[in-house]
This record gives structure tokens, sequence and C-alpha cells, in this order.
């Protein structure tokens, strides 16, 4: 983060330190001290004495190195006094400490940290979390709501896996090229979930709006850190495909394009070759051996959108059979309803309207995407029913924009295919 972004600003620079920085700053932290509570509580109080001190002397030059020269002394204290080190050895450890963080870079360790979270000592169902928190700077709240869980026993649950890894006295290394498959499922399920959250994040917290970019990058270093991982290319052309269309998804006004309306001049093409590319590979490791997974298959999907860039029309049909792959390998309640939505491009909103009748779920009451499908699929067929539909979609919907888009689609009574999600298909 250059100080051009940020000087007079004190508050801005914390804010863009943050954003750019958390992840990295935790990751080198932990790496050193092997206790991520620690790490996370030495960040935070630099980040205050950053509020106190950036008004009166000016933000420093690299704000970076600053915040993490101020969270290493802090933890460097706690060490020396809990540990009673003699004060030679402290001063040296803190002195070299220090030049490596007053160098132009330092490591980054985030992907390292995000194995560590997946080790077999941590339980399977709070490894994820434990990344997005962790490395990734969600609140336990935020998690909590992706993961339908409340935000008080998310937090404890964040809290005893933290805690885990210190008292269990977890490596912060690599893992041995055998463990590496059985640990990079959970850390791509936690970048795509990142991703998500950026990718939703069009308006409000710049720093969650940033996921995006850290996510794909994450990605791309996973993929080479395992290069036999077809579902860690997938998951690259997956996240690539969809940022392709980041341009179009607003118009002029602000207001929210479907994906069967946007402006395919405004995607990135160059984006949308890497992310063929990369899916191109993933398919190749398939035939050496590699196993088929979710995120290969959405990629696929969102291949078969992106012909559109070639004046070609949507083929349907194709996203039907894939999305009957997809739910073989993951069998998921956001996959039925795009699987639903394709069918009825495919073969008519009946068709669509009778597999949505065939879905069985608790969720359906309160799941957006079923009630905006079902929506378009009514007005489509001329069915009743299709006004009460929509407003149960309005009312399920947090983004203003996206609102908006379906009260006029109300209005029209003949909506247009939409984007079935707020999460990349």
């Amino acid at each position: 983060m250059g100080v051009e972004e940020s000087s007079g600003d004190p508050g801005r620079a914390a804010e863009l330190a943050a954003r750019t920085s958390y992840g990295r700053l935790i990751a080198f932290l932990a790496g050193r001290s092997g206790d991520v509570a620690a790490a996370e509580d030495a960040l935070a109080d630099a980040f205050r004495t950053a509020l106190e001190t950036w008004p009166r002397a000016g933000v420093p030059d690299r704000p970076e190195a600053w915040l993490l020269t101020v969270a290493r002394r802090r933890m460097f204290k706690g060490t020396r006094h809990e540990k009673v080190k003699s004060a030679v050895e402290s001063t040296l450890a803190l002195l070299a400490e220090e030049r490596l963080e007053n160098s132009d870079s330092f490591p980054d360790h985030r992907l390292k940290l995000m194995l560590i979270c997946a080790h077999p000592a941590i339980d399977v169902g709070v490894r994820t979390p434990l990344m997005l928190q962790t490395v990734l700077g969600l609140d336990a709240a935020r998690i909590a709501s992706a993961f339908l869980t409340a935000p008080s026993a998310m937090g404890q649950r964040l809290v005893r896996a933290k805690a885990k890894i210190r008292l269990a006295g977890i490596p912060f290394e690599l893992p041995p090229p055998e463990q590496l498959p059985d640990r990079i499922d959970g850390v791509l399920e936690a970048i795509y979930t990142a991703y998500g959250s950026g990718w939703d994040a069009l308006s409000g917290d710049a720093r969650i709006r940033g996921l995006s970019q850290e996510a794909i990058w994450l990605g791309q270093l996973a993929a080479r850190l395992a290069p036999g991982s077809a579902e860690a290319e997938g998951l690259v052309a997956l996240m690539l495909h969809c940022e392709a269309r980041l341009s179009a998804r607003r118009d002029a006004q602000g207001c929210f394009v479907p994906l069967a309306e946007q402006d395919v001049a405004l995607w990135s093409h160059g984006l949308i070759e890497a992310a063929e590319t990369r899916l191109r590979r993933a398919f190749s490791l398939i035939g050496s051996g590699a196993r088929m997974g979710r995120f290969q298959m959405e990629a696929a999907i969102q291949s078969v959108h992106a012909e559109r860039r070639l004046g070609l029309p949507v083929n349907w049909t194709a996203l039907v059979s894939l999305y009957d792959l997809l739910l073989q390998i993951a069998p998921t309640l956001g996959g039925a309803v795009a699987r639903a939505a394709a069918l009825g491009e495919a073969e008519g909103p009946v068709a669509g309207l009778h597999a949505l009748d065939l879905l069985s779920s608790d969720r359906l009451d309160t799941y957006q995407p079923f009630w905006a499908v079902r929506a378009h699929l009514m007005a489509l067929a001329r069915k009743d029913g299709a006004n009460l539909a929509y407003e149960r979609a309005i009312g399920l919907t947090e983004d203003a924009a996206t609102r908006a888009f379906l009260r006029r689609r109300q209005a029209e009574s003949d909506p247009a295919p939409h984007e079935i999600s707020r999460r990349p298909a």
C-alpha cells in the first residue's frame, strides 16, 4: 500500500492496511509464535495504536511494516514476560525480526496458515470458518451467516480451534506431499467462500470487496502448490470466469444487470481466456488420473455461458447435463435450483417448475434463489402465483439493486432470465 493512497487520512490508511495486509500479517506473526489468537490480539493492538499515533505523527511511509513491527513487539513482550528469556537473547531475536519486517517485503505465509487450519487435529466442521477468520479477516458474525450458525456458537468454535493449534503444538510448516491432498479440499472451499463474499459486495466494506482478488491470488498459489490437483485448477477457472463479468454486473446508474442481458463487450475476454486455459488443464489432469470435482463442473457451466462472447446462443441443454453431473458430485440446493432454471430454458417453464416442485429441503421457505427462479418461471408460464413468488423473492433479497430489478420484472409480468444466486454459480 503506498502512502499516496492514504496521506492525510490516518483512518483510511489503517483501513487500507487491514484490507490489503491483514492475512499476510496474521500468517507471519502466527508462524513465529505458533499462537493464532495471540497474533490476532497483537495485530488488533497495533491497529489501535496506529489510530492513536498516526493522526499526531503522520502516516508512515510503509504502514504495513509499521503495523508488523508494533504487533511483533507486543507479542515479543508477552513472550518475554511469560518465559523469562534473557535480555540479550530477546534483543537479538527482536532485531532479527525487525530487519525482516523493515525490508521491502516479507514472506507471505497465508496459504501455509490455511493448510495448518486444515490439520487433522482440527475439527472438520470448523476448518473452513477458521481459515476465513484468521487468514482472510472475516468476522465471526459474517462467517456464522454463511454457515447458518449462531454468531456466538461460531465464535466459541473458532476460539477452541485456535487454542487447539497452540496446545497441540501443530507445526507451522507445509505438510509433506503425501498429506497435501487430504488438506487441500478445505483450503479450496475457504478460498471460494471468500471469493463469494467479495463478489457479492459491489458496495459497502472495501475490505470485503477486496476479498475477490485475494481469493484469486490464493487460488493460483494453491494450484502451484498442488500441481496435480484438477480441483485447484478448476477453482481458479471458476473465479476467473466470474471475475470477467464484473464490469457488466451493474449499468451506468448502478442498477443490477442479469447475466443473460449483460453486454458481452464489457466482459474481460482476457480473463475468460485465462479461465479457459485453466479449465482445459483441469480436464487434462482428470485424464491423467486426477478426480473430478465440483469446482471443475461449475467452471464448465460458466464456460458455456461465456460462449456468448463468440456470438453463440446459450446452450441450455448442455447446461442441464452439466448440472446433472454437478449434482452427482455435490448435491446442493443451489445446484438443484440452478438446474431447474436451466431446464426451464431448455424445455420450457413448466418443466422447470416441475423440477422445483420435486425439491425437498427445510431451507426452501427462506432460500431466495428458489423464489426468484420460481417467480420467473411462473411468469413465463403465465401461471397464477407469480406475483406472490416475486414478493417472497424480494423480501428475501438484501441487495437494493437486486430488489429493484425484481420489482421491475414483477411489474413487467414477463421477467427475463437472471442470475439465480448472489454467489457465483
